[in-house]
């Protein structure tokens, strides 16, 4: 073996796994076929870039999501300290400006004196080294099939991303700032609709022409709950959006006075405020269909369309049958996979398992033990789940309490409960890493 360790792919997985296996004193080769080389939702030339939501979830330390993100952090990630320093309101969730946490990303790796980026498209699977596979869940076809070839297989599903319209194309004197319940500062736009305005835009989305999609296997593509196209999701029921995305809970329009019918939220992607996403609005539908329907939203109807909703092929392993909780390949353990691919769904849910991944190959270098954390915490709980679910249907796992082992003593109020949770993590968080 090489004095290395390949890292493929620099998305926000690959990014973590470089970073911190320097933090060990070896050098990483980072393969990354960008800019030579584009998936079909990828658009930047630098790394970590989010093509979804810009959305990291919640902050709160008594949520899911917030947890995972101080774990994170106490274990030395590179990205959470970005994501903090390029914020965007957004209520109580941690949004950032996406060209900017990108950009500090690249160049934190660029910078690294014992990294070698290394553009081009790897089309087979190195033996020359320990490699962290971190390709993502869009990996090019020729990589996907040596994966495929090493591994039996893949699952798959198609993700899906939302719209992006420029702020001064929204007619404000239709919509209104406010976050839910005023939690945040007035961080969102909302623009509400009456019950009349509400049903005609619904038939006209049930009605659209989509996109074509095409499955690797011929058949009809297995949408993903967490990323469901709007359009899909409307057709189970006339309520369904009601009772989802476009909820009008919490919110009071101030020119009636009133809880609207139904409401369109949309959240900054930059500091500047220049451009809004339409949240909860991935979708598949074409392009002249989307700027006609959505633009039956009250505010929306002369937007401008910065970024239209696409649709995309995700795959991941059934990681239950193939890897360790250190993230490695049971029958290769000089292999290890990380990102949305081993079967975690989220930014950081993958950044973590960059993480993990990358202290593991590290350890695996140095001929040291895995470094597996008990699964009261929220790293260690997915790591558990990716590696050792007994689901016959196994699917892809964001943070969550249910994964975390209850508590001893049960606590009835919520809040209360994932407080505790959330410090009892934290507790063995630094038990766990007293001999990192």
């Amino acid at each position: 073996m090489n004095n290395y360790i390949n890292v493929l792919g620099a998305g926000l997985a690959g990014v973590e796994a470089a970073n911190i296996i320097t933090t060990y004193g070896i050098k990483v080769k980072l393969y990354e076929m960008k800019p030579k080389k584009f998936t079909p939702a990828h658009k930047s030339n630098n790394f970590a870039e989010l093509i979804c939501s810009n959305s990291l979830k919640a902050k709160r330390l008594d949520s899911a999501a917030g947890l995972l993100k101080e774990e994170m952090r106490r274990l030395g990630s590179v990205l959470v300290p970005f994501a903090a320093e390029t914020e965007v309101p957004a209520g109580g969730a941690l949004a950032v400006d996406r060209e900017k946490f990108s950009l500090l990303a690249t160049n934190c790796i660029q910078n690294n004196p014992l990294i070698e980026v290394i553009n081009e498209e790897v089309t087979d699977i190195p033996d020359d080294a320990i490699t962290v596979i971190a390709t993502g869940p869009l990996t090019s076809d020729a990589l996907a099939e040596k994966i495929k070839e090493l591994t039996g297989g893949f699952l798959s599903f198609f993700d899906a991303a939302a719209p992006i319209v420029s702020f001064d194309s929204i007619d404000m004197t239709k919509c209104f700032k406010a976050s839910r319940y005023g939690k945040g500062d007035d961080d969102y736009i909302n623009c509400p609709m009456n019950k009349e305005e509400y049903e005609a835009f619904y038939n006209e989305l049930i009605n659209a022409e989509r996109a074509p999609v095409h499955s690797l296997d011929n058949r009809d593509p297995k949408v993903y709950e967490g990323c469901m196209p709007v359009e899909i999701m409307a057709k189970r029921g006339a309520d369904t959006l009601r009772f989802g995305p476009l909820k009008p809970v919490g919110l009071r329009d101030p020119r009636t006075g009133h809880r609207p019918w139904a409401v369109v939220q949309l959240r900054t992607e930059d500091k500047t405020g220049t451009m809004y996403n339409l949240v909860g609005f991935q979708t598949n539908l074409k392009f002249p269909e989307q700027k006609r329907v959505f633009g039956m939203i009250p505010g929306l109807e002369n937007a401008e369309f910065l970024r239209y909703g696409v649709m995309h092929r995700n795959t991941f392993l059934n990681s239950p049958n193939l890897l360790d909780a250190d993230f490695s390949l049971r029958s290769n353990k000089n292999i290890f996979f990380a990102g949305q691919m081993t079967g975690v769904e989220g930014y950081m849910e993958s950044a973590s398992s960059g993480l993990m991944a990358g202290i593991n190959a590290a350890r695996r270098f140095l001929n040291k033990e895995p470094f597996i954390l008990p699964a009261t915490t929220m790293i260690g709980a997915l790591s558990d789940y990716i590696s050792h679910s007994i689901s016959a249907d196994f699917q892809p796992m964001g943070a969550n309490f249910g994964v975390i082992p209850p508590l001893e003593t049960h606590i009835r109020d919520k809040k209360e409960r994932y407080a505790a949770l959330s410090q009892r993590a934290l507790d063995d968080l630094s038990k766990a890493t007293e001999n990192l």
